[in-house]
Parts: structure tokens; C-alpha cells; sequence
């Protein structure tokens, strides 16, 4: 069974969180075990290497001391045997440091006082104890009970026997285990710990972004711009949730703009269209027209074709965002009303003139900005049909104005005759579908500019556009 399409997005949400988070659990554990497991490593080898060293020095050091004292004076072995009640004789002085078993030997290796064990007496110490040499020592490693010792046996000389001194190590290799026991436990406590510390990092950084993609796959399985994005925090995924917040609101924008556009479209293409069909239907009696009836409906018939071959281009220009391929190049706004006067009078036959002063370079489209002033000046030619004087343009650094002589603007219509279809009440009743405005006012938005429209002293109006404004000459 499927589960609904809010079920469905919640589930890979919650997977996908799931799968983060253990991604970050997995990470820290593993970042930390590894540092953990060298630490513990360094540690331990560093701790078993001075612990054994240190034990190995203090026997070394007490079978040193024996062998001096055996070589000093003439010891035998009643003089280290058991029974000091004040515990500062010779034995003494072995046992302490170390904790050491001392154990006497006769001549021939028998023994004659032991320790709290019973040290082996082998060949070796046999012949030690039998030496004439004092000081003479035989080490070895031996083994009593399951515990491990150092063994050492140093002739007291003239055959009169020897000393044996013996150092339990199995007790430094257990602390060392425990130690090493200590080290794995905390290094788990550790890991743990990390894991547990990810996986809390992760919820509080992926709560955020579960629901960014839960907003983005909405978007994307229903099409809606208008779903709300949580926005929260500073970090880059406050950026990220402003940003995809801020996309979804051009992209709503842009939506209802070209929704907007299809209706207004709509409406303009309605009377022509209605009275193109009109005119088709009288064409079935053309034969009984009167001539002149028939060249006006010809000419009738070119007219409407043309105003609405006009108005989709202006609709194709409008929904391109009046620009051309998007290719830039060095220009001045002098050189693009130049090029767009001259096209206006060929088109129009009206005498066009163009002023400029301070030209100023900058970085624009051509082909855009040419449609954008040649608007401009039809615009002055239709609302000043029978005039004489030539139209005007006027080009001040970055900024172009056309002047006309026409019935002017009204200040009701000024903020208005930019939009869209719009066309004021004195020029419903003159070709135009209310384009040409909008695509000038496109283009210098495109360019980083604005548009403006004033009344011309002695009548008429000055509608033009600014470009690049706040940039260095020739910059982006």
C-alpha cells in the first residue's frame, strides 16, 4: 500500500536525518577512537617501559651494593642469615629497596638460610657459591609458582658460599595489565561518549536541513512556490534556508508575472483578432462591395495584420526580458541613439534629431537598447501624428531622453504608463497594444538603470531611461 505523498516526503526525511546522523556518530567515534587508541598506545608503552626500567634499575642497583660489600670485607654466610631483631643488618639492607627474597648459600650450595621461598639452587649457583672469586654473579630468569622472578647469585668468595637475591617482576607485568585494561575501558568510555556527542551535533545541524529538503521536495513533487521555508540561525544553513527562501520568491515572482503576462496577452489579442475575423467574414462578399468599400477593407485587413504582427513581437521581446543573446560590449548611449534615429526615420519618415554630451563608455547590449530607444521614439511619433518639428533626443552621459510635442502625460498616468498594457485615456483610440513603455522600462532594469517621464516646457512630455548608474566607465 502507498502511503500519501506528506507520509511518503516525512519518511525519506526522517531517513535521510537518520542516515546524517549516523554519519556524524559514526565520525566522531572513529576520530575519536583513532586519537584515543594512539594516545593509549603512547601512553602505555611509555608507562611499561619506565616501570620496567625502573624495577630493572633498583635490582641492578641492589646486587650492585651486595657484590661491594662482598668485596670489601670478608662476609660468610652467617652474616647474612635471618634473625636481626633490629632489621638494619646486611639482609635487611638487600630486602628493602626491592622487596627482594634473599636467600644464603654454603659453600657447596647447600642451602642454610631462605627466604620467604625456596630459591632453586641449580649448577650455575652451585658453582658460584663454590667460587673463590668474590663478587662473581650469575643472573638468570626463573620461575616459582606460576610468578615470575629475577635471579641473582653472588659469591661471597673463598668457596665460602654465596648470596641469592631475587626480584619478583609477574607483579609489575599485572599491574601493567591492569593499566592496559584501564586504558581499553577508558578508550570505550571515550568512543562512546564521542558517538553520543555526534549523533547530538547531528540532530541539532540536520533538524534544520531535514526541513530545507522537506520544503524542497515538496516543491519539487507538487510544483508550489509558495510553501514556507524555515529561515533560522547565522551558520551557513541559515544562509542556505534564506537563499532557498529568497529562490522560491522569484520563482513565485516569476510566476505570477508570466501568469499575469498570458492573461493581459489574452485580453490585448482579443480586439484585433475580433476584428480580423470580422473583416474575413465581409471578404466572402467582397464581390459585392463598391471599390472603394473594398480598398478599405484591404487596407483594413494590412493594418490589423500589422498591429498584431507588432504586438507579438513585442510580446516575444517582453517575455525575453527585452534583451538579446545576452552578449555584451563597450558602447555609449550616443552611438545607440544615433543607430536607433536613423531606423526611425526611414521607418517613420519624421526628422529625428540627436543631442549629446559627456558620452560616457560602459558595458551594455546593443540590439536591447536599440529597441528600447527606437520604442521611445515611436512613442513621441504616435502621440504627435501631424506634427512638424523633428523628435528630439537627448543623450547626457548614461542617461537618453526623447522630447516630443504631443499632448504631454498626465500626472495620474505617470506612474503608470510603464506597466504593462497600460495606455492612458487619450491613447485608447491610437494603434499600440501598451508594450513599448514596458519593454523600455525592462531594458534599463537589465542595465542597472530606471525610467522617468516630465512635462517639456511649451508642451508635450520627456520620457526616457538612465543605465549603469553608481558604475565606472566600461565596468560590468
Amino acid at each position: 500500500m502507498r502511503l500519501p505523498f506528506r507520509r511518503r516526503l516525512l519518511f525519506r526525511a526522517r531517513r535521510s536525518r537518520t542516515s546524517l546522523r549516523t554519519t556524524f556518530a559514526v565520525s566522531f567515534a572513529a576520530v575519536a577512537a583513532v586519537v584515543t587508541l594512539l594516545v593509549g598506545l603512547i601512553g602505555y608503552d611509555a608507562a611499561a617501559h619506565l616501570v620496567r626500567r625502573d624495577q630493572q634499575s633498583v635490582f641492578t642497583e641492589v646486587v650492585g651494593d651486595l657484590r661491594s660489600q662482598v668485596r670489601s670485607r670478608d662476609l660468610d654466610a652467617e652474616d647474612y642469615a635471618a634473625g636481626d631483631l633490629d632489621h638494619d643488618g646486611l639482609r635487611d639492607g638487600l630486602t628493602r629497596p626491592t622487596r627482594a627474597d634473599v636467600q644464603v648459600l654454603a659453600g657447596g650450595g647447600r642451602i642454610v638460610d631462605q627466604g620467604s621461598r625456596t630459591l632453586p639452587v641449580g649448577p650455575v649457583e652451585q658453582a658460584v657459591a663454590a667460587d673463590a672469586q668474590a663478587g662473581k654473579v650469575a643472573r638468570r630468569d626463573i620461575e616459582i609458582g606460576g610468578e615470575d622472578y629475577r635471579l641473582a647469585t653472588v659469591a661471597l668468595g673463598g668457596g665460602r658460599g654465596a648470596v641469592q637475591v631475587a626480584q619478583q617482576f609477574s607483579d609489575t607485568e599485572d599491574l601493567l595489565k591492569e593499566l592496559q585494561d584501564r586504558t581499553v575501558l577508558l578508550a570505550c568510555l571515550v568512543v562512546l561518549a564521542a558517538g553520543l556527542v555526534g549523533w547530538w551535533l547531528a540532530r541539532r545541524i540536520t533538524r534544520r536541513l531535514v526541513r530545507l529538503a522537506y520544503a524542497a521536495e515538496g516543491v519539487a513533487a507538487t510544483g508550489r512556490v509558495d510553501i514556507q521555508v524555515p529561515v533560522a540561525g547565522r551558520d551557513e544553513v541559515g544562509r542556505l534556508g534564506r537563499s532557498f527562501d529568497h529562490m522560491l520568491g522569484r520563482l513565485a515572482q516569476s510566476e505570477d508575472d508570466q501568469r499575469r503576462l498570458v492573461q493581459d496577452a489574452g485580453h490585448e489579442l482579443r480586439t484585433p483578432l475580433t476584428s480580423l475575423r470580422t473583416n474575413i467574414s465581409l471578404l466572402r462578399r467582397i464581390d459585392e462591395l463598391p471599390p472603394d468599400q473594398r480598398a478599405e477593407l484591404v487596407d483594413d485587413l494590412a493594418e490589423e495584420s500589422r498591429e498584431l504582427t507588432d504586438l507579438v513581437n513585442e510580446l516575444v521581446d517582453l517575455a525575453a526580458g527585452g534583451t538579446d543573446d545576452g552578449r555584451t560590449e563597450e558602447l555609449t548611449l550616443a552611438e545607440v541613439a544615433l543607430e536607433a534615429a536613423a531606423a526611425a526615420r526611414r521607418r517613420t519618415g519624421r526628422p529625428v534629431t540627436v543631442r549629446t554630451t559627456d558620452a560616457d563608455v560602459f558595458h551594455g547590449r546593443p540590439a536591447a537598447l536599440q529597441r528600447a530607444v527606437t520604442n521611445l521614439i515611436e512613442n513621441a511619433a504616435k502621440f504627435d501624428r501631424d506634427g512638424t518639428e523633428p523628435i528630439e533626443i537627448s543623450v547626457t552621459g548614461r542617461r537618453v531622453a526623447v522630447l516630443d510635442r504631443g499632448p504631454g502625460v498626465a500626472e495620474a498616468d505617470a506612474d503608470r504608463i510603464f506597466d504593462r498594457f497600460y495606455r492612458a485615456a487619450g491613447a485608447r483610440s491610437l494603434p499600440g497594444s501598451g508594450l513599448g513603455l514596458s519593454i523600455v522600462r525592462d531594458v534599463a532594469a537589465t542595465h542597472a538603470g530606471t525610467v522617468f517621464v516630465q512635462g517639456r516646457p511649451g508642451g508635450g512630455a520627456v520620457i526616457g531611461f538612465t543605465v549603469g548608474e553608481g558604475e565606472r566607465p566600461g565596468g560590468t
